[in-house]
């Protein structure tokens, strides 16, 4: 496979897609980018997913199913398949689903695709396929090797990059250390470089109330997120913090704000979903590969029904063809 083809004397990345948890709505958002001439001006874009699957979604969703011979599938063989059910957890969804980010992993390690762009996974049934990963972002960390990486939610709107994911909040305190911090505010720094193509402006969001009250609350800004703040100003970046969360994306502070880092998942994430649902793109920052994501999840409930909404796969898309 190439990482790019020439089309009209350009050349265009090709983008692999994971169809995500086959019972989910993945499968169905990467047939529909087959389809999408917005996507297909930016790149040329590859299914990751078990062919027999993915023409059952098809018919199912009125798609066309895609020609095998144009290569716009790369037939990954999954057990179990057959007895997939739309909307169902199952062991066989979490092992296909794994299987899939695997192989477009190691395309993308070898220079094969330009980027890939994971469709939705579900947790349960990756923990029903004994797969020890809780999402794509520390799965895609150990398929390649990153030890410094996170998870960065962007969008025209609102920017949010995250210092814990997916941990229970009990656990989050323990998480947070100075360099932890600092390697997240660094990730950000660059990649808004590279997005915007200027010096971005962040802000740091504290962990506790009132950004701890001088210790009265808690004892991770002093200990923690101060330091780190002043260890990246000494840096040159241009960075505020840490403030309260609850004042923190008031519009006046977003307005002046290109980033937030954030110190656990619901913080970040919240804001964020309320303000960017439908056209935001997860992207995970530090990794030697480009990797984005819609920033929802399966919608089982609604699953090769034909309804799932395309716009935040669709700029998850385009975000990776940008990138490459």
């Amino acid at each position: 496979m190439n990482d790019s083809l020439t089309s009209n004397g350009e050349t265009l990345p090709v983008i692999g897609l994971t169809m995500g948890d086959p019972a989910g709505i993945g499968p169905e958002l990467c047939l529909s980018m087959l389809q999408d001439p917005v996507v297909l001006a930016q790149c040329r874009p590859v299914i990751f997913g078990d062919a027999r699957l993915l023409q059952r979604v098809a018919k199912a969703c009125g798609l066309p199913v895609p020609p095998a011979e144009n290569g716009s599938v790369v037939d990954i063989e999954c057990s179990g398949m057959e007895t997939v059910e739309s909307g169902k957890i199952s062991a066989a969804g979490g092992h296909a689903a794994h299987r899939c980010v695997e192989a477009a992993t190691r395309e993308a390690l070898a220079g094969r695709i330009a980027a890939l762009v994971t469709a939705p996974l579900n947790k349960e049934s990756l923990h029903l396929a004994g797969v020890p990963f809780p999402g794509h972002t520390e799965m895609l960390a150990a398929l390649t090797g990153t030890s410094r990486y996170c998870m960065m939610l962007a969008s025209d709107k609102i920017v949010t990059s995250l210092v814990t994911t997916h941990t229970a909040l009990s656990d989050v305190p323990g998480k947070l250390s100075l360099e932890r911090i600092l390697d997240v505010i660094r990730l950000t720094h660059a990649a808004m470089i590279r997005l915007r193509r200027y010096q971005p402006r962040l802000t740091v969001c504290a962990l506790n109330p009132h950004a701890g009250e001088h210790g009265l609350f808690g004892t991770e800004e002093e200990s923690f997120i101060e330091p780190a703040i002043r260890v990246a100003r000494q840096d040159g970046i241009r960075i505020e913090g840490p403030l309260p969360p609850d004042t923190a994306f008031l519009p006046d502070r977003l307005a002046r704000t290109d980033a937030y880092v954030c110190m656990y998942h619901d913080q970040g994430l919240i804001p964020f979903k309320m303000l960017a649902f439908d056209v935001g793109v997860n992207v995970t920052l530090g990794l030697p590969v480009i990797r984005t994501s819609p920033d929802h999840g399966t919608a089982f409930d609604i699953a090769w029904t034909g309804r799932a909404h395309t716009s935040s796969m669709r700029e998850a898309v385009l975000l990776a063809a940008r990138l490459c």
